[in-house]
């Protein structure tokens, strides 16, 4: 709110700079209370602060906080990795003449995604989601001088609206039968729930559609693609905790989808689709960011999957190793993009010794995304698949390892593209990038690093005596052979399609995500526009129709009564005698 003088434009004097200032200081200060507060909540029990925000007669709508160390650390998460994005931010959009209204946004983002960790209310968990849906589609529109950014807004905002709208049909109607929708209240209540298979099946479906939109899951993904055309600094957060908070509301949600043996088994059929899927178009891609767009999605399938065999440690330390390997990943494609100004990998070549913080950031992001040893994804990989693949079942742990592994192909595959080999037109000169991009981006370098001293005081990490290693074998594997087989395959930077026809065809439907907008032209697009063609009928033809046809008896019937009208009263008279003779010759008649 600080920074609307500047992002509204109504002070112009000082430049757009000041209200980049204040929100840097409120973030700063936000992340030295949340310190705080993470300190004294440590090994404490949980507290509940509610706000009465609507009582009237039985109806009270309450928004209420939780005050415990698993949802300030995720607080804690959330304003560090902003504070690092908005220091990017300052070199990154150094020249925006929008920057003002940039990092006004940007506080918008914060704002709602600090809520959402703290919130104890389904109801206040809703409001703000769509606080960031509406975040999503003006951050992303933020350029919105080009049409292709017109567009990824629009298909965003609306692919989000599917799911917030079904999200809502399930939050009435859990408010319905539990008469609250506090968190609490509804835990009380799935202990003692007897509900009819039907209608727990609808309800959990309707509670997984909201946050499967939000975390771009199959068939509500597509805009995650899209979004990559906003800044990159906006990036930076939506494929870190943006995505993460919608799977943050979905695990408060499992008791309650938990009732529905069907809905925890949708959660795991589409996690695994957009996980494999995903990570498959990413190997395809020639858009630097799209590359690591999809792999976000992927990664969101595997919080999909936990929570659908109700393993919520597995999916919550998945989430904080994610977030951080992810955000660093993308300031270092930040920094790409800034220097070469392009996007596309078939451009670049030979960075390494021109960019070695950057380079560096890379190698940190992507050992610390696949699961390398110590590094912190290894260990939320490895709880994983001691959970599903020793003790479930033994293929969804499976799933994991491919999903780590084409990571690993992708991952090397962009680093062989971008930073290795010859220089290309575009990275001859390019060098290191200023220190407001590169302090934050070490700072961040150096955090994922100490993940595992983190997560180690954090009590995260499990005692050498209980790790499986066959599990550490396995999981170590995945990644050396998706690394490997992503170092030798040979990279052609003019991308020659190739001669053979299975080959070209497999190029092309992973490069085009499987086809999946033009099959939903042909189908849902299609059966819109249809219903919209007709409805557009039936408003012309019959209820215009019908309004005119009312109009133009209106008229006529006027203009016949003004010859009716003489000015003479005992042609009144006559008139009335005659009706009221007719009307008793028709009452005679009807009682006779």
């Amino acid at each position: 709110m600080l920074t609307l003088p500047w992002s509204l434009g109504l002070i112009r004097q000082t430049g757009p700079r000041p209200a980049a200032y204040l929100n840097l200081l409120m973030t700063v200060l936000a992340f030295i209370h949340g310190s705080i507060v993470f300190r004294e909540t440590w090994n404490q029990e949980a507290q509940t602060l509610v706000i009465h925000w609507l009582t009237t007669f039985d109806l009270d709508l309450s928004l209420t906080l939780d005050i415990s160390s698993v949802s300030v650390g995720a607080m804690e998460l959330i304003t560090g990795l902003s504070l690092l994005a908005q220091l990017y931010a300052l070199g990154y959009m150094e020249k925006d003449w929008a920057l003002a209204r940039f990092f006004a946004l940007m506080g918008f983002f914060e704002g709602a995604m600090s809520g959402l960790a703290l919130s104890d209310s389904l109801f206040l968990s809703y409001a703000l989601l769509e606080i960031l849906t509406l975040s999503t589609y003006l951050l992303v529109g933020f350029w919105y001088a080009q049409p292709l950014v017109i567009t990824a807004a629009r298909d965003a905002f609306l692919t989000k609206r599917i799911g917030d709208v079904l999200l809502l049909m399930g939050v009435v109607t859990l408010a319905t039968l539990v008469g609250s929708l506090n968190f609490t209240d509804i835990y009380d209540w799935v202990e003692t729930a007897d509900l009819a298979p039907s209608v727990s099946t609808l309800l959990g479906l309707a509670l997984i559609a909201g946050p499967t939109g939000k975390c771009a899951q199959f068939p509500l993904h597509l805009w995650l693609d899209e979004a990559m055309e906003g800044p990159n600094p906006a990036s930076i957060l939506r494929n870190s905790v943006v995505v993460g908070c919608g799977a943050y509301v979905l695990i408060k949600l499992q008791p309650v989808v938990a009732l529905s043996p069907v809905a925890l088994t949708t959660l795991v059929v589409l996690g695994t689709m957009t996980a494999i899927g995903a990570s498959l178009v990413a190997i395809a891609q020639i858009d630097i960011k799209r590359a690591l767009a999809h792999s976000t999605s992927a990664y969101l399938g595997l919080v999909f999957i936990a929570v659908g065999m109700q393993s919520t440690g597995f999916a919550l330390l998945l989430l904080f190793t994610h977030a951080i390997a992810k955000a660093l990943l993308f300031m270092s494609l930040g920094s790409v993009i800034s220097t070469t100004n392009t996007q596309n990998l078939t451009e670049m070549g030979g960075l390494w010794s021109r960019m070695p913080a950057t380079t560096s950031a890379f190698v940190v992001g992507s050992a610390g995304l696949v699961g390398v040893l110590p590094l912190g994804s290894f260990w939320a990989l490895r709880l994983g698949i001691d959970d599903l693949f020793w003790t479930h079942q033994p293929w969804l742990g499976g799933v994991i390892l491919i999903v780590n592994g084409l990571t690993a192909l992708n991952l090397t595959r962009v680093f062989r593209l971008v930073f290795l080999g010859q220089p290309q037109e575009k990275t001859r000169r390019t060098p290191e990038v200023a220190w407001p991009m590169a302090v934050p981006m070490v700072a961040l370098t150096i955090v994922n690093l100490l993940a595992p001293w983190l997560m180690q005081q954090l009590s995260l990490l499990p005692d050498w005596e209980y790790l499986h290693w066959s599990t550490v074998l396995l999981l170590v594997a995945s990644g050396l052979i998706g690394g490997v087989f992503g170092g030798v395959v040979y990279l052609n930077r003019a991308w020659v399609r190739p001669m053979q026809v299975p080959l070209r065809f497999l190029q092309d439907l992973l490069a085009y995500d499987f086809y999946v907008d033009r099959l939903y032209r042909l189908t849902v697009v299609w059966v819109v526009n249809l219903f919209s063609q007709a409805i557009a009928w039936v408003d012309r033809y019959v209820v215009d129709g019908l309004v005119n046809l009312v109009g133009l008896a209106s008229i006529f019937s006027g203009e016949m009564l003004k010859y009716s009208v003489s000015g003479q009263s005992q042609f009144y008279l006559i008139t009335m005698l005659v009706g009221i003779g007719l009307l008793g010759v028709w009452i005679t008649w009807f009682m006779w």
